[in-house]
């Protein structure tokens, strides 16, 4: 169905004072040991029908205390976890930090740092839905992750920015229907708002559109503010009108939304294959890393480079490295717009092409 109809997109438990069920086949045998959702009436309070359906909202606020992707890995992890223990004859519960030291040093053999602190992320997490909480800091599990960081850690690799002579070359690449709309103003909207590629495709038109909507659009004569849903409350993002219409952001999200005829709902969604018509399904942000993907190899960025470095070095995460790395404003306004709590994490996004820009030998008298 098209766009600009003015319709939403188209894509029960019962409730009971008692803690319910949420373990899949692979967790039945943690079963007598407690339940993922350990909401629920205080022993000395009778159950009522009001009071269940508290529970059942107070549980879904509890779920969405975390984001869903975040829920979904802690949730394999502990699944890792638990096989892991079984296949040697023994039992994640209660918690024991002897035992989740060998594991993670059983880990070190094949996985990186990172994802092994991940995982023990995720274990505290499982074990704190199953009201036992294991302490991470203790000397068994500390030492070891400790030991593991010396010997295997390395530095981040960190994704490559795109600057802003990268972005212009990269929408030139763009078909000019509608297809072509879309994604032009999801990378110059992406880039001139240091946005999460999950941030670009959450949007809606307005405020309560849809459900899992991560914020709303509000275009002004000066430019347009998005409101974002982040993990510590909602921010504004201001991104401001271009010197052009070629590399204006706010300019191509219009065309695309006129002529796209999207009124209501997702901002990006997916065309018909002929590029021609909008369709009401919400674009998945992979959608994001590979159009960023595609367009630098169309465009020749990094030419210097094999295809397939040249593939792996830019990804979403390069549009908001972009803007750290070229926006040549007060470090404060940079931190602003990418949400961050801190300067420190914003200088991590800031990566140049021409390094010794700054040459403090020779400022030194040297």
């Amino acid at each position: 169905m098209p766009r600009g109809t003015g319709n939403q997109p188209s894509d029960g438990e019962r409730s009971r004072s008692a803690p319910h069920d949420t373990l899949n086949g692979d967790e039945r045998d943690q079963r007598d040991h407690g339940e993922i959702d350990a909401i629920a009436l205080p022993s000395h309070v009778a159950g009522s029908g009001t009071l269940d359906r508290l529970i059942e909202t107070a549980r879904d606020y509890a779920e969405a205390s975390i984001a869903e992707n975040t829920n979904k890995a802690y949730s394999v992890d502990w699944k890792h976890f638990s096989r892991w223990c079984r296949m040697r004859g023994t039992d994640p519960l209660p918690p024991s930090s002897e035992l989740v030291g060998l594991y993670i040093a059983d880990l070190a053999e094949t996985l990186s740092v990172s994802t092994i602190e991940r995982r023990l992320s995720g274990l505290c997490w499982g074990y704190r839905q199953r009201g036992a909480p294991l302490n991470r800091a203790d000397r068994h599990i500390a030492t070891v992750l400790a030991g593991i960081r010396r010997t295997h850690a390395r530095p981040p690799q960190q994704k490559e920015a795109v600057l802003p002579e990268d972005i212009l070359a990269m929408v030139a690449t763009l078909p000019h229907d509608l297809r072509g709309l879309r994604d032009r103003a999801i990378l110059l909207l992406g880039f001139a708002g240091g946005l999460r590629r999950s941030e670009i495709v959450s949007l809606d038109i307005d405020k309560d559109d849809t459900l899992d909507s991560g914020g709303w659009i509000d275009i002004q004569d000066g430019g347009t503010v998005l409101t974002l849903r982040g993990k510590t409350g909602w921010r504004e993002v201001e991104i401001g009108r271009g010197s052009s219409d070629r590399s204006c952001p706010v300019h191509a999200l219009e065309q695309w939304l006129h002529y796209g005829q999207i009124t209501f709902g997702p901002v990006f969604v997916r065309t018909s294959r002929d590029g021609r018509q909008a369709l009401e399904t919400r674009l998945s942000d992979k959608h994001v890393a590979r159009l960023i993907k595609t367009t630098v190899l169309k465009s020749g960025i990094r030419s210097e480079l094999p295809e397939k470095e040249r593939h792996a070095l830019f990804s979403g995460h390069s549009l908001r490295a972009g803007l750290a790395s070229s926006a040549e404003v007060d470090e404060r306004y940079v931190q602003k717009q990418l949400g961050h709590a801190s300067a420190e994490m914003t200088r991590r996004y800031q990566r140049r092409r021409d390094r010794f820009r700054v040459n403090l030998t020779k400022a030194a008298g040297l």
